[in-house]
């Protein structure tokens, strides 16, 4: 079975966005073992860039610390795909590794060290998400990935 680390910089409050990462992680559980590690945030003490650098580096340390496997870095640089090709990504990754780490960042993003750490960047969208949230849609995006390999009916 396919094993997925997600790496999240900060926790979630937010009841709703607990119970749908939980939901979803229920229905991963037949495709994958999912494993979500939840770092502290390093926030920056102004938004001076070097503050925010120095915050940044602090989160690569700890992150680091948890890779494994094929590392993909959520981000807005990143390779744009639909779900279809999203799906093609988790099989064909599936055939090289048998584990997968993808990051997702604190408000400030990742820093250059990570990202340059990953084998794969992917972009969700042009749009910026709260990171938070941003757990949840990958969650939702792994599921239908499953769904589309393993041709069972939920992705339209």
């Amino acid at each position: 079975m396919l094993k997925i680390n997600i790496i999240a910089i900060g926790d979630i409050k937010e009841k709703y966005l607990k119970d749908g990462i939980n939901e979803y992680l229920k229905r991963l559980s037949r495709f994958a073992d999912i494993k979500i590690y939840e770092l502290k945030e390093h926030n920056p003490t102004s938004s001076n860039s070097n503050d925010i650098i120095l915050a940044l580096r602090r989160d690569a340390i700890e992150i680091k610390k948890k890779i494994k496997g094929l590392v993909v870095c959520l981000t807005l640089e990143g390779q744009s795909m639909d779900s279809i090709d999203f799906a093609k990504f988790i099989e064909k990754s599936s055939l090289k590794t048998s584990e997968i780490t993808f990051i997702i960042g604190a408000s400030n993003g990742l820093s250059d060290e990570i990202k340059s750490m990953s084998t794969n960047k992917i972009s969700f969208s042009k749009m910026t998400f709260p990171h938070q949230l941003m757990r949840l849609i990958l969650l939702e995006q792994l599921y239908r990935a499953f769904t589309i390999i393993n041709n069972i009916s939920y992705h339209k």
